[in-house]
């Protein structure tokens, strides 16, 4: 478009030695007083985070008791942020949740689909079944909507079911409580943001990188969050680092790096090439937007932004640098290309 300068290349496809593919992006990486520490690209065009800001939406399941009274796990709260495989240790978890709500997969508005995993989708297929909102892979953060709904709706002296209904409205009081803990992370002004509908039925809103990463930046800390909602910051981080396998699935980045770098890294996906992430020891949040939406690219990204960013002993940095240079091999193994940093990212000091 006229008048707008591009990105800059944050991440190249080699191929026999040459440049074959390109992506361009943006990133930001900021402390929880709102300074930037690093600033690639635009930072200031809203982007809808998407999936990216499922453990900012779980903050009200927190910090209204909500978690506490049902008694939810360490791994329930995971899958409550998390975009699962549909396993059936996802699947099993989502159902957990819900049967504490008193309710069942029938609450759920996510739509269904298959399982992400491979191995879970042939085994289900096997079985004769059809997949259901269990295995949708936001069917954790949809549990976690309907346990906060019907906790709501026992403090208004309704019907769970009846008051739960219609939960992904924007209007719902279950939005209601989401949309103001993504106010008070990121800034976001629902009455000017743009709104857009999510791949599982609830409303995204349009916000600049730089908000989102003061989000997770104060998600990191707590500073800048009401006491409330920085306590469930830190329960919901634990929650993941404790139960990885949650958050995405076998050989999925998110469960990955955390499995290896535990409490130092909450990191996550969204679509569209969004990734966020908090880095405790360091006071920062991060987040990022590939433009062309490659979540490839993005992984990067994040790969070398954590290895920038975060003190490593020699293996994590060996593990590190193998998400942010990837071989790619074809059917018979032989490797063909790199997916490698670009030049922008690769001037991003190592962490002492």
């Amino acid at each position: 478009m006229a008048g707008v300068t591009a990105n800059p290349i944050l991440v190249e496809l080699r191929r026999g030695g040459h440049r074959e593919s390109w992506h361009r992006g943006a990133l930001a990486v900021v402390d929880a007083a709102g300074t930037r520490r690093v600033a690639l690209g635009d930072v200031e065009r809203p982007v809808f985070p998407r999936s990216a800001v499922k453990l900012l939406q779980a903050l009200p399941l927190v910090a209204l008791g909500v978690a506490d009274r049902l008694g939810l796990t360490d791994a329930e709260l995971a899958l409550a942020c998390a975009s699962h495989d549909g396993a059936p240790a996802h699947v099993a978890t989502a159902r957990a949740m819900l049967a504490k709500a008193g309710l069942d997969a029938d609450a759920l508005e996510c739509g269904a689909h298959w399982p992400r995993a491979e191995a879970a989708q042939r085994a289900l297929a096997a079985a004769g079944e059809q997949p259901t909102a269990l295995h949708n892979n936001c069917s954790g953060k949809h549990a976690g909507f309907v346990c906060l709904g019907c906790a709501l709706a026992a403090r208004a002296g309704e019907d769970a079911r009846r008051f739960v209904r219609g939960y992904v409205n924007r209007d719902h009081p279950v939005m209601r409580e989401v949309t103001a803990a993504l106010q008070a992370a990121t800034g976001l002004d629902p009455a000017t943001a743009p709104v857009a509908t999510d791949g599982c039925s609830i409303p995204t809103w349009g916000i600049a990188l730089h908000a989102l990463a003061l989000g997770f930046a104060r998600v990191a800390t707590g500073r800048g969050l009401p006491p409330a909602l920085a306590a469930a910051a830190v329960r919901l981080r634990r929650a993941a680092a404790a139960a990885p396998a949650m958050t995405a699935g076998d050989e999925r980045f998110d469960t990955r790096v955390m499995q290896r770098l535990g409490e130092r890294v909450y990191c996550k996906v969204g679509a569209e090439g969004v990734y966020c992430a908090a880095l405790p020891d360091a006071g920062l949040g991060v987040a990022i937007k590939v433009d062309d939406g490659a979540t490839r690219a993005a992984e990067v990204v994040m790969a070398r932004v954590i290895a920038a960013l975060v003190p490593l002993d020699t293996g994590e940095r060996a593990f590190l640098e193998g998400l942010a240079d990837v071989a790619l091999s074809n059917w018979n193994g032989i490797e063909v290309g790199r997916l490698v940093a670009a030049p922008a990212l690769q001037a991003l000091r190592p962490a002492a």
